[in-house]
């Protein structure tokens, strides 16, 4: 589904820092050697690798960047003073070189530096200019001024913003921050926060960089230098003054030693390009070394899966359904869910994106569906907007004994609106369902926008009907939807279709948790999310799954609890979003898991498996996103409150739109299919 992005990153508390009991041993061999001071890393474009070589210190015109190529430091740029800090974005490098800021195209073919922000451009003439990071999403610049690094009365320490035209503003410094020593290393935290490392006082601090506000978020990391994300959110923090480097698992966790000796000046990190190790610079030793991206005590399997996908039913043909339109266009296949009746029939049931419902035997080799219902005539669908359509279906518990089914869709002739509906079986021919019979239950009217329409619906353990709806669209949540009580949309909504209340088609079941609360919709079950896309009941443990879309940075996986607030537009996964970002707060429920868009773009929530076909993916969470197409099967341990698995499986490199599950609990996914085998499943 097509998605709009922003960015956010990630929270910590404060809390001192606290060695685990880690294997002591020697480092992993460096990667590069002979280097001189060298001090920062980055991964630039095409993927290669780029530092800061300072030379010697003091020395005008002998620092330099280098290039590593196969294992050897190939010098970049040479000429600068003491350059340090460094940074990628799109095509250039930017560097601090003592009291300047230059620029480096990366890809010249003859690179030269170029001062973006001389000396004299800074509010304060700058000391020991450091660390500099960047905001993705609008190329501003952020740079610490270690100031004059007197250990004994450390001041005129400073963050400075710097735009993509070289203006300089002060961020925080001294007087904004009291106590605050040596500032050092610099990490965005979204586009609307930094994380600013202390050097001298070992604290990590978070500024909103909207009014300039700091939080203080960890300490007990002296000599704190540089920041690193990992793809899934953690935290990795080096310390040149003893060499340590430090992770943080996730929120409220406190830091922990992942190497507590080898290095002799772990400098300025960052991430290797397959995602899996931390590059260390040690500017005493001259080195760059790549350790694991791996905190002790929260180790992760991701090893691969050893099964396939493979398309589940090749011989299939969708009765009613054509690969060309009337005017000879592409007219591809949608399957948007895939269920079954519960009916001891072993059929299969299967909607599509533009208003039909399927059903067919449970066979790899059925050869013809049958239609249910078509209610293409009344669902507004467009490949333009494809967020709209037919989204949810939902076989009523009892559909064996009154054959309802219920769907979720955008009607044509109110497309600023959603409906969930409920159809009954025709008295002409009780083996279909009749169009006439629609009965709307609930209705999303003054939808905003196209998109984060979400659109699963399902039946609880409990027999009451759950729906998801987005924040209403765009991005940003423009109207502040999710967080408000008022709205329908970022919401899960929780009702009981068997009964009705007074001027409804439905009733609000009375343990819902906001039937008492003023000014709050009595149905909402669940808030504060963006575009959940898909959710799930874990058949057997009962916990209801959602797979959130974020905006510019990290996509979230969530279990559901009653009455549970997942902070959109406060939050996004684990990390502040906005002006009104907000840290780790006991009204917000956190994520078990998040990855970062240089994983994927977009969440398609999926399944805990249950069948007895492949019992080594018994238990796990299979998910996968849209935009990358990768699939992986997630473990979560429920006592120890901790993903311990998030293992790829093989994919079919195509978008997958949804997952489903047979009768059996067997897993299947669906995918976009101008041929019409939109749906696979997995083998080994």
């Amino acid at each position: 589904m097509k998605r709009i992005f922003s960015l956010a990153l990630l929270l910590l508390s404060t809390a001192p820092a606290v060695a685990a009991e880690v294997p002591k041993g020697e480092l992993p061999k460096p990667m590069v050697t002979g280097l001189v001071n060298p001090e920062s890393i980055c991964v630039g474009a095409g993927g290669k690798l780029f530092v800061t070589v300072i030379g010697e210190f003091g020395k005008d015109g002998d620092g330099s960047v280098v290039v590593i190529e196969n294992g050897k430091a190939v010098p970049f740029v040479t000429g600068l003073n003491d350059p340090k800090g460094i940074v990628a974005y799109q095509k250039f490098l930017y560097v601090t070189d003592l009291t300047r800021v230059v620029r480096i195209d990366a890809t010249a073919k003859e690179p030269k530096a170029d001062i973006l922000a001389p000396a004299n451009a800074f509010p304060v003439a700058p000391l020991f200019l450091n660390d500099i990071a960047v905001d993705p999403e609008s190329g501003m610049l952020f740079v610490s001024d270690s100031g004059n690094r007197d250990k004994d009365n450390p001041g005129q320490g400073a963050v400075y913003r710097i735009t993509p035209n070289g203006l300089v503003s002060t961020v925080v410094d001294d007087k904004k921050i009291p106590g605050l020593k040596i500032p050092n290393g610099v990490q965005m935290d979204g586009a609307s926060h930094l994380l600013l490392a202390d050097f001298g006082a070992g604290i990590l601090y978070r500024v909103k960089l909207a009014d300039s506000s700091v939080e203080k978020l960890a300490e007990g990391m002296l000599g704190a230098d540089g920041i690193t994300w990992d793809q899934f959110g953690r935290l990795f923090i080096s310390s040149w003054l003893t060499g340590k480097v430090y992770g943080i698992n996730r929120p409220g966790d406190k830091p922990v030693e992942i190497v507590s000796e080898g290095f002799k000046s772990a400098a300025d990190t960052c991430l290797d390009p397959t995602g899996k190790f931390i590059l260390v610079p040690d500017m005493k030793a001259g080195t760059i070394t790549a350790i694991p991206a791996v905190i002790p005590g929260f180790e992760v399997d991701t090893t691969p899966v050893a099964i396939k996908a493979e398309i589940a039913f090749p011989d299939l043909k969708w009765t009613g359904w054509s690969a060309e339109s009337a005017t000879g266009k592409v007219n591809a296949l949608r399957p948007i869910v895939l269920t079954h009746p519960k009916d001891g029939s072993n059929r299969i049931f299967v909607a599509t994106q533009h208003g039909v419902l399927h059903s067919f035997a449970n066979d790899p080799k059925a050869t013809e569906t049958k239609v249910l219902l078509d209610i293409q005539d009344r669902v507004q669908y467009d490949d333009k907007t494809n967020e709209e359509g037919l989204l949810g279906l939902a076989v009523h518990p009892d559909y064996k004994k009154n054959g309802e089914v219920f769907v979720f869709y955008t009607p044509k002739k109110e497309r600023t609106s959603n409906v969930i509906s409920r159809f009954r079986p025709s008295k002409e021919d009780p083996a279909k369902l009749d169009p006439a019979s629609e009965e709307v239950l609930v209705k999303y009217t003054g939808r905003p926008f196209w998109n984060h329409d979400g659109g699963t619906i399902a039946f609880g353990p409990d027999g009451f009907l759950y729906i998801v709806h987005g924040d209403g669209g765009s991005g940003n949540d423009p109207f502040d939807n999710g967080q408000n009580l008022s709205k329908l949309f970022g919401k899960i909504l929780r009702i009981d279709v068997n009964a009705k209340d007074a001027g409804k088609n439905y009733a609000v079941p009375k343990d819902n948790p906001f039937v008492t609360t003023k000014d709050a919709l009595p149905e909402i079950w669940a808030y504060g999310l963006r575009n959940p896309w898909r959710i799930a009941f874990d058949r057997k443990a009962g916990q209801l799954w959602c797979g959130d879309v974020g905006q510019n940075l990290y996509e979230e996986i969530n279990l559901i609890e009653k009455g549970g607030n997942y902070g959109w537009n406060r939050r996004e996964g684990m990390h502040p979003f906005g002006a009104k970002g907000a840290g780790l707060k006991k009204e917000f429920i956190e994520p078990i898991w998040e990855y970062s868009h240089d994983v994927g773009k977009s969440i398609t929530g999926g399944s805990v498996y249950r069948g007895k076909a492949l019992p080594e993916l018994e238990g796990h969470y299979v998910y996968a996103d849209y935009v990358s197409s990768k699939i992986w099967a997630l473990k979560y341990d429920e006592k120890a409150k901790r993903v311990t698995a998030n293992r790829p499986i093989p994919d079919p490199t195509k978008p997958i739109l949804s997952f489903g599950e047979d009768e059996q609990g067997e897993l299947y996914f669906l995918v976009v299919a101008p041929n019409g085998r939109g749906i696979y499943r997995f083998v080994k």
